[in-house]
């Protein structure tokens, strides 16, 4: 009786009750694609490809795939790509996170389904690399990241502009009548002139960056620019390395991520001043090795960690520039003393080992020396506190720490419906020193917790010059944002989190340096309000029903319950 697992062809057999019947028929049918004896005779390379015409960061998978293809086929494997999701990040509705865990049980499923002995997996959009991690993590096949990389940023009337920290400052201006319409159309044909994720360390920047902490793709790898040559030969040496991990079985995702992967990855994230976003997505790709994030570990590395990093959204630089700079491996050398160095990496080395070859280059104007930080400490902190009780994340490096100790009168907002037609009202009650509170815009949400989180200056206060004030709600932010924005607070309100209670002329304590978010309320006020909360409807069908049924909270990574690792 043939064996239904092992490689190439003959690797998960499709089940007619006779094994040799089914390795006769998929032959026969891989031969009608003009395969020839030889080449089905070898180990084969799965390339999920998520190639979109709804997905403008994938422009150039395709390339990226044939360059991938170059290097299985001259290591001596057969590379055979399919197609999964896509998950374009402005294109969805009603936002990219809701599609995040169907694209990595998509991922999952095809990987496990179908005859694979090792798989690359390309993408770069925010949601896709976490969601091709999770998919991986829970398959555990050999398996080795490729992301697409970063567009460059591109002059434009005595200056560079990239996406999209540049969109939002710029739309700020004409939010604030600094910027005409001409204008503003102008700068929108100039933001995104070429392939690839935003040119600045947004949420997709991050995520190659935390992939490459994580040990999950290849060594500086993170940092090449789309279009960049050097993009295309990370390519073909992905290929190559695909198959030698197939020749010596592994390392698999299970060898790779581990407890002390995840922290080396968070390091990464503190330091480069990551996406927020990121917390939930690294959240998610641990949990499916059943490993853990508590958001107290995030707040202790987050004091040992320094920011070393001047990239936008909190610096001046752009992607391309990190990678002139000497991109990660110089980062990692600066941290090599905070990291656990004997995890494995796809690439079979330890990261010490890669780390002991040094950087060849390092410019400090990017890259700086531990010594000379751009901040002492990492650029996110967690909260917690009555509002708060399972926590909310803010972006300190991105925020104005002169209103990290303060209180304030609640203007609450009840959904994104209601954000939209009052925040520019010019008889909207509010003022500099109050909290724009946002409801129901977290997981449990008909809105599936977007990038909400950024709520917009209300205009009678942009137009004073106002570029800042506390924000906070149970969304999400874009990586490219900035400002004093509290987010992912949990319980989400349509969970029935204190959130829910919040009304406006409530007031709210917030205490960065205590790591506190407090509700400043009689807890029979709030008993009160609790007795008359009513939750959301769920939907009818399809993914949305299943989705509300089963998503988990900020600060379990917003995994689905039935996915998640023992």
């Amino acid at each position: 009786m043939a064996d239904n697992n092992k490689r190439g062809m003959r690797r998960n057999l499709t089940n007619y009750g006779d094994p040799e019947f089914a390795a006769y028929l998929r032959r026969s049918f891989a031969r009608s694609m003009g395969y020839s004896k030889e080449m089905l005779d070898r180990p084969i390379v799965g390339i999920a490809q998520s190639a979109s015409g709804f997905n403008n960061c994938h422009r150039y998978v395709p390339e990226l795939t044939e360059a991938v293809k170059r290097g299985v086929l001259a290591s001596g494997g057969l590379p055979i790509d399919f197609p999964t999701i896509s998950l374009g990040e402005v294109f969805l509705s009603p936002t990219s996170l809701m599609f995040r865990n169907l694209m990595a049980m998509d991922v999952e499923e095809m990987v496990r389904a179908q005859p694979m002995d090792a798989v690359v997996l390309i993408g770069g959009c925010d949601k896709t690399v976490p969601a091709q991690l999770m998919g991986a993590a829970s398959a555990d096949i050999p398996a080795i990241q490729l992301v697409t990389g970063p567009m460059m940023a591109m002059p434009f009337q005595g200056e560079r502009l990239g996406a999209c920290t540049d969109c939002r400052r710029f739309w700020a201006k004409f939010r604030a009548g600094e910027v005409s319409e001409s204008g503003i159309d102008d700068i929108e044909g100039n933001l995104a002139t070429t392939a690839g994720t935003c040119a600045v360390m947004g949420t997709a920047s991050t995520m190659a960056c935390v992939a490459e902490g994580l040990g999950m793709i290849l060594p500086d790898s993170a940092a090449i620019p789309a279009v960049h040559a050097d993009r295309l030969r990370a390519a073909e040496a992905t290929g190559a390395r695909a198959v030698e991990m197939i020749r010596t079985k592994g390392p698999r995702p299970s060898d790779i991520i581990t407890e002390k992967s995840v922290e080396n990855a968070l390091r990464v994230l503190l330091a480069i001043g990551g996406s927020t976003n990121a917390i939930i997505h690294l959240t998610a790709v641990a949990g499916r090795r059943g490993i853990a994030i508590p958001l107290e570990r995030l707040n202790r590395l987050s004091d040992e960690t320094p920011v070393l990093l001047d990239l936008k959204p909190t610096g001046s630089h752009y992607m391309q520039d990190f990678h002139a700079a000497g991109g990660m491996s110089a980062l990692l050398v600066e941290l090599k003393d905070l990291l656990h160095l004997d995890c494995m990496t796809v690439t079979g080395e330890t990261l010490g080992q890669r780390i002991a070859r040094g950087a060849a280059f390092v410019d400090r104007a990017v890259i700086r020396p531990r010594s000379d930080p751009i901040s002492p400490v990492g650029g996110l902190v967690a909260l917690f506190g009555s509002l708060a009780p399972r926590g909310a994340i803010l972006k300190r490096a991105a925020a104005d720490s002169n209103l990290f100790e303060k209180e304030g009168r609640a203007v609450v907002f009840e959904s994104l419906d209601d954000l939209s037609a009052r925040i520019d009202l010019p008889d909207l009650d509010v003022t500099k020193d109050d909290f724009l509170v946002l409801k129901n815009a977290g997981p449990r949400s008909a809105s599936g917790m977007p990038e909400a989180g950024y709520l917009p200056i209300p205009k009678k206060l942009a137009r004073t010059g106002l570029k800042d004030m506390v924000r906070i709600s149970d969304a999400r932010m874009s990586g490219t944002a900035f400002g004093t924005v509290v987010l992912h607070v949990a319980p989400d309100a349509s969970s029935g989190g204190p959130l829910a209670l919040v009304r406006s002329g409530d007031r709210i304590r917030l205490s960065v340096r205590d790591r506190r978010l407090d509700l400043v309320l009689a807890e029979s006020d709030l008993a009160k309000r609790r007795a008359e909360f009513k939750g959301p409807q769920l939907p009818e069908r399809g993914y949305a029903r299943l989705y509300s049924q089963h998503i988990l909270q900020a600060d379990a990574g917003c995994d689905f319950d039935f996915l998640r690792g023992a």
